[in-house]
């Protein structure tokens, strides 16, 4: 294969499966066992310095690529696939894929980690990163309100990052009732044939269909 995956079964590592599967790319898929360690050791660490998934390595550019938005990024630029013609639309992509790197994935990351890594209940900050993720959802729920995607009325990879954060309510305690674009949405990409052999890939089998948006519950 000309292209190595290295990855776990986290959000992170989820974008980057569902771009492959997307593109039809490919590759040989490396599981990393961070429970373990694995991406701590040296051989990875001269792959990503960060120790961190995901990573790739494309061995016909001789190049390797961490962070997961740069590597969508450049697979996107590479293939075209996902990648719009005009240059405002790519500048629309970006921006959004920025606001998930940025923000949605902290934060939701540290609810996680608060939630279910902690071995203390810290309360003000389970607090602080319940509110601001709720804030995340209404400010894509009113971008969704207005766009059936989130960077441009196509399917991007702006919207492969965000979903793969955005899907994991229900692990995080979140109501997300009132955020009923946000639902649509998900629904939409959750039949996506590439999404759920991605899904599939990470370890985590999808039901065969999601619940109705108005049988959701935190």
């Amino acid at each position: 294969m000309s292209l190595s995956f290295y990855t776990a079964d986290t959000p992170n590592g989820l974008k980057v499966s569902i771009y492959l599967q997307e593109a039809r790319l490919p590759h040989k898929q490396v599981t990393v066992d961070l429970a373990a360690g694995e991406q701590h050791q040296p051989g990875y660490r001269k792959i990503n310095p960060n120790g961190k998934i995901p990573a790739i390595v494309d061995h016909d550019a001789r190049m390797t690529v961490f962070e997961s938005g740069a590597i969508l990024t450049y697979l996107s630029a590479k293939t075209g696939c996902l990648q719009p013609a005009r240059y405002a639309d790519q500048v629309r992509i970006q921006q959004w894929l920025h606001f998930q790197v940025g923000g949605i994935g902290p934060m939701l990351g540290q609810l996680w980690w608060f939630r279910h890594g902690s071995r203390t209940d810290n309360r003000e900050a389970i607090d602080r990163y319940h509110r601001e993720a709720l804030r995340l959802y209404d400010v894509v729920d009113r971008r969704l309100g207005e766009s059936e995607f989130i960077a441009t009325s196509a399917y991007s990879i702006a919207d492969i990052a965000a979903y793969s954060w955005l899907r994991t309510w229900e692990e995080l305690d979140l109501d997300i009732m009132p955020y009923v674009h946000v639902q649509r949405w998900l629904d939409d990409i959750n039949q996506r044939p590439a999404v759920r052999r991605a899904i599939a890939a990470n370890g985590k089998p999808m039901p065969e269909q999601p619940a109705p948006a108005d049988a959701r519950k935190a």
